[in-house]
């Protein structure tokens, strides 16, 4: 499993340089930049001291969606709960909660917000899950640079082996994704609806088993949902 972690319109230059040494000393290389202040600046190279590379391989993107677009899961970091969403993995958890996911996807996004005001809404709206840090006391508050080396560093021992016979399922939790936003407009269930945003939080809660499962069942309803016909109830005999 390959993880990249995403900065969204970081201000400080500091901020970008530590992070690129937490993650190179971390064993990380991807960083992805939406809209950031300049990250090849003389304070950015000083912060980012031995991990340069980072910086200066860093992709630069104008929109959290575009620098999303190739990932199968997406998680956001946020300093605190936000009552837009009901379900958060701890930090800590994290490590295992990917690793029940290993055969069904291939590339997640770890995504911090600004360090004033976190993600918007919208950009909460492109995250598969979200998890938050506990911490002590409210303020001070972890800096951004702070948060991506916890991250870092919980992630940091996670061992993932993707067997060449499993490549091919590698991607069934993003291919699930498609099923039941087909089979939600099929159904008249569209975005705005609160359900709608619940179903999905919850699909990205499901391990291998779960969402093979899943799988299986939408990959067989979907054709009779979009007809109107009912399914026959006669399934005894067949294997899920």
């Amino acid at each position: 499993m390959e993880i990249v972690f995403i900065l969204v319109e970081p201000a400080v230059p500091e901020n970008i340089g530590a992070a690129a040494r937490a993650l190179n000393t971390m064993g990380f290389q991807e960083l992805r930049l939406v809209k950031p202040a300049d990250h090849l600046n003389d304070d950015a190279r000083k912060l980012a001291h031995g991990s340069v590379h980072i910086l200066e391989n860093a992709t630069l993107f104008s929109t959290l969606a575009e620098a999303v677009g190739d990932l199968d899961f997406v998680i956001g970091t946020t300093a605190k709960k936000r009552n837009i969403r009901s379900d958060y993995v701890p930090g800590d958890q994290l490590s295992s909660f990917l690793e029940q996911k290993s055969g069904i996807i291939t590339k997640c996004g770890l995504v911090f917000g600004r360090e004033e005001s976190g993600l918007t809404n919208e950009e909460i709206g492109l995250c598969d899950i979200l998890s938050t840090i506990p911490i002590a006391a409210p303020y001070p508050s972890l800096n951004l640079a702070q948060a991506v080396m916890l991250y870092a560093y919980q992630l940091s021992g996670l061992k993932l082996t993707l067997q060449a016979s499993q490549e091919a399922g590698a991607k069934e939790y993003a291919v699930l994704k498609k099923q039941v936003t087909s089979l939600l407009a099929a159904l008249g269930i569209s975005p705005v609806q609160p359900v709608y945003t619940r179903i999905f939080e919850r699909l990205a809660l499901l391990n291998n088993t779960d969402v093979h499962l899943l799988l299986s069942i939408t990959e067989r309803i979907t054709p009779f949902v979009k007809s109107g016909e009912k399914p026959s109830g006669d399934r005894e005999n067949q294997e899920i």
